[in-house]
């Protein structure tokens, strides 16, 4: 009778283990599904997800190709940009150091960097660790951005000492405004503590410590036997374009960071663990950072926004920003979330602690609106909800938006097509104008046309058409930056230019263009 029973054991445990694996396989088989009908339906050349599920990876793999026209495969070790996914490493390195009781996340930044300044004296001298990671600065989203953003010519140094130049748009602390420079100041926050650069500090102490051995610092870490990296794409005018061109250096520990889905799996692995190391092969440190900061990590900081649609889809009531992490409830349970894009990539990490579930999406397109279905249909296999087909969703979300956009674009190119003249001579608008926090901005005459250059960017650089009144829409040369932009000059009356502001002709513009927060005045 013992032998019968454990016998009967031994085949009810081996069931259980095969209808484990078939509902696993079951999982796996919609996920694919969903992310090859995403990829179809918003033209992304390649994608890479892996899925952790209780300490394992369950899921892990590449579809498509990392070029367009092209046969390379993407694989789950293929490169990706993770841009802002950079963040929540920056603050986990910060940790470390909150541990060490090297700082606290109370510390002062002037106790730091004496050279940080900002709009105001009182801010500045009261603004800690905190208020630097969690996007309550007062200053607009995205501003300053172009100090970074696309590739330029200013240092971190130069970018922190043109901090206090940016304009300040809602009181401290009480409004969420998200914000890259104060990431790249936290950069250099562990630059000043460790006395290394942080990118040997997420090396060493990161990557090294949880065995991402094919994570780099960023694209110029890169050496030359790295083959298996994605191009980023992107559409101008219809046609998916390889931009080929990274934009990620100036960001550092905002969103540099060069990573795959596999090496991704192990850090989701450990945040889901609470900063425990999880890879065998390491022998550094038996933590990256203690519970208690991982709990610090994910504690709203900065209230956001709940939109009806949230939590009608979601069901949704509270959502926030932590230290690097976004924050809501997700039927019932806690979602803790990033993003990351830069031009022709995005990335996202979700991660649901409660269920010791987490996903790595990287592609090398711009389509928010395909990882965004995909995550969301990974969510559901795994978590049972009910089921919505979110790619057709968000395809029809983004066909309205898109639709809407073109409308009014299409209004302003008719005004272009008017061929109307400027009130003043062009050689009136030739000037070298200087920013505050950007620095000269030059518009020359040549051959009857008015050029416009970026001193410090040398992307920005194209050709000032005339719009209606002394308004200009400067088309640059670089199409794929998809990021043309109005220039009104300011006159006085008696005919000499005042001053010049810029705003983005598309509503669609990525914020990190931010024209609207230069005043450009001419160099006298």
């Amino acid at each position: 009778m013992r032998l019968l029973s454990l016998f009967s054991c031994l085949l009810i445990s081996l069931y259980s283990c095969c209808s484990c694996a078939a509902t696993l396989s079951n999982k796996n088989l919609k996920v694919e599904q969903a992310i090859i009908n995403a990829m179809n339906v918003f033209n992304v050349p390649g994608v890479a997800v892996a899925v952790v599920q209780n300490n394992q990876i369950v899921f892990s793999q590449g579809f498509g190709v990392k070029e367009y026209g092209k046969l390379d495969q993407v694989t789950p070790d293929t490169l990706f940009g993770i841009a802002s996914n950079t963040k929540a490493m920056t603050v986990a390195l910060l940790a470390q150091l909150v541990d060490q009781y090297k700082i606290s996340w109370q510390t002062k930044i002037v106790d730091i960097l004496p050279e940080f300044q900002l709009y105001n004296d009182a801010v500045t001298q009261d603004f800690t660790l905190i208020d630097l990671l969690s996007h309550r600065s007062g200053l607009g989203m995205g501003a300053g951005d172009l100090l970074i953003w696309p590739s330029n010519v200013n240092t971190d140094v130069n970018v922190i000492r043109r901090l206090k130049y940016l304009p300040q748009v809602s009181r401290f602390r009480t409004e969420f405004a998200y914000n890259n420079l104060m990431y790249i100041v936290a950069g250099k926050v562990v630059e000043k503590i460790t006395g290394k650069p942080w990118s040997n500090v997420i090396q060493s102490n990161l990557f090294n410590g949880l065995g991402m051995h094919n994570s780099f610092a960023s694209f110029s870490q890169l050496g030359d036997k790295q083959k298996d990296i994605a191009t980023p794409h992107v559409f101008i005018e219809k046609e998916l374009i390889a931009a080929k061109n990274h934009y990620l250096e100036g960001f550092s520990s905002a969103g540099s960071v060069v990573s795959s889905a596999n090496d991704m799996s192990q850090w989701i692995k450990t945040l889901l663990n609470s900063g425990k190391l999880t890879s065998e092969k390491t022998t550094l440190f038996k933590l990256l950072y203690t519970s208690e900061q991982a709990r610090k990590m994910w504690q709203p900081q900065t209230l956001r926004i709940v939109t009806e649609v949230a939590t009608e889809h979601d069901k949704t009531h509270f959502s926030a920003y932590g230290l690097g992490w976004f924050l809501n409830d997700f039927h019932g349970v806690k979602l803790v979330h990033h993003s990351g894009s830069i031009q022709g990539m995005v990335s996202k990490v979700a991660l649901i602690p409660e269920k010791n579930l987490g996903v790595v999406i990287l592609s090398n397109q711009e389509s928010r609106a395909a990882l965004n279905a995909i995550y969301r249909e990974i969510f559901e296999a795994y978590l049972g909800l009910a089921e919505k087909d979110w790619v057709e969703y968000y395809y029809q979300q983004e066909n309205r938006i898109l639709k809407q956009e073109k409308k009014r674009l299409n209004k302003i190119e008719s005004h272009l097509a008017e061929l109307s003249s400027p009130p003043l001579a062009l050689e009136k608008y030739a000037q070298t104008y200087v920013d505050k926090w950007y620095g000269e901005i030059k518009v020359q005459l040549k051959n009857n046309k008015l050029l416009m250059q970026f001193s410090n960017t040398p992307a920005l650089k194209g050709e000032l058409i005339h719009y209606k009144d002394n308004t200009f829409i400067v088309r640059w040369y670089d199409r794929k930056l998809e990021a043309d932009a109005f220039v009104s000059f300011v006159v006085t009356p008696e005919g000499y230019i005042s001053y010049a502001t810029m705003e983005a002709v598309s509503y669609l513009t990525d914020f990190s263009f931010d024209f609207q927060d230069l005043k450009l005045k001419p160099l006298k």
